[in-house]
């Protein structure tokens, strides 16, 4: 199963198994995402891009700037902040899927776009912030 199986809207019938690390990535982005929504929208207000992407992983990332430290909040995930300028900048995403990467993007006001890091690799899923 991907990470973009279980945060995508409308894959509720495709449950991940009961000790995998995303349930845990999914309660906690449910409890944070108004702060998450915050940065988002400061994000977007300062200019700094129309494009914000939180970074969601359980080891050290040189990524983005830290918003929620695993460690200090006692949670299984830390998230950072960052944008698709930094993940073109760093490599993350090549200019040549850069307008894909802009194609697919759901707007920021009503998903927060999370680049999921796992061992097995790494996705970028859609959570909606939802009411």
């Amino acid at each position: 199963m991907q990470p973009e199986d279980l945060l995508n809207e409308g894959n509720e019938s495709q449950q991940p198994a009961p000790d995998s690390p995303l349930l845990s990535l999914e309660r906690e982005l449910k409890i944070f995402k108004e702060s998450i929504h915050e940065v988002a929208v400061e994000i977007m207000m300062e200019g700094l891009s129309t494009y914000p992407i939180f970074i969601a992983h359980q080891h050290e990332l040189k990524l983005g700037e830290v918003i929620l430290d695993r460690n200090e909040l006692n949670t299984d995930w830390s998230i950072h902040a960052s944008t698709l300028e930094e993940f073109e900048e760093r490599g993350v995403i090549k200019p040549e899927l850069k307008d894909r990467f802009i194609n697919s993007y759901k707007n920021p006001t009503d998903f927060m776009c999370v680049f999921v890091v796992v061992p097995e690799g790494a996705n970028f899923v859609y959570f909606p912030y939802g009411k």
